[in-house]
């Protein structure tokens, strides 16, 4: 007969069977998450010591120069109005052409593999040809962001209209309701939650793109910041920076989950 008996060490419920100690799932999670936490504590001290990365309390400390001598604030503030300007350009076009793909069927056909295949793109590449366009400014930064925002917008609309529930559907029919009514007061809101989301998933793809493409024309904005500390080789301040840019992309997703949650409900 196996010997099994629990034994409660320092709190920990701890198993013997066959000499074997094993310990509740619980603990081992949690020792799981402290060793990880332990392992990249310890490569930031290796990468600090051998000179790779500056020591984290020079890289907190360098938002105070950031906000007084590259006017961190204002260069946030031309990021927001570009992200916000593709991603609601992006937004226009992109219901408009998710509810085009919705409506026909032979648009569908000819056009869905070409908008899938632009969503999997690296969109970068097509920097010169908008700097041939639009040339080296503002425009440039907007319109492709606003081609990295459109085409999760068109997939999720189209596939939230798609998605209707036909028994609300027939219900609507047998209302009366006129195609445009239906459309409106079933297909939308059923599809809304689809279409927030792609709206979502644009704006962070905007914001990607904006600061892409900032760092590579070095104009204006976060992305121009990040690149000029870089060549100036200001590593702190530009850790700093990127950490910056990171809690910007964190509080525009929150934010607009958090309507999509108060647009849900209403």
């Amino acid at each position: 007969m196996g010997r099994e008996s629990s034994i409660i060490a320092g709190g920990e419920d701890v198993f013997s069977r066959r000499g074997v100690w094993i310990l509740d799932p619980r603990w081992l999670s949690h020792l799981s998450a402290a060793g990880i936490v332990l392992a990249l504590a310890l490569a930031l001290e290796v990468a600090v010591r051998s000179g790779l990365l500056p020591a984290p309390s020079a890289v907190l400390v360098s938002i105070l120069m950031l906000l007084d001598e590259e006017q961190l604030l204002r260069r946030f503030a031309m990021t927001a109005g570009e992200v916000l300007a593709g991603a609601g350009s992006g937004m226009i076009i992109g219901v408009v052409l998710g509810w085009l793909l919705h409506r026909g069927r032979l648009i569908r056909l000819v056009f869905m593999g070409w908008v899938i295949g632009l969503a999997a793109a690296p969109l970068i590449l097509l920097y010169p040809l908008f700097l041939v366009f639009f040339g080296r400014g503002l425009a440039t930064i907007v319109a492709m962001s606003a081609v990295a925002a459109v085409t999760p917008i068109i997939l999720k609309t189209c596939e939230g209209l798609d998605a209707a529930r036909q028994v609300l559907i027939d219900v609507g029919r047998s209302f009366d309701l006129s195609p445009a009514r239906l459309f409106w007061r079933i297909r939308v809101p059923s599809a809304m939650p689809s279409i927030l989301s792609g709206i979502r998933l644009g704006l962070a793809y905007a914001l990607v793109g904006v600061i892409g493409v900032e760092y590579l024309t070095n104009f204006g904005g976060l992305g121009e910041l990040i690149a000029d500390l870089a060549d100036r080789y200001e590593m702190a301040a530009m850790y700093c920076s990127i950490l910056f840019v990171m809690l910007v992309s964190a509080s525009f997703l929150a934010a607009i989950e958090r309507l999509e949650r108060w647009l849900t409900r209403g």
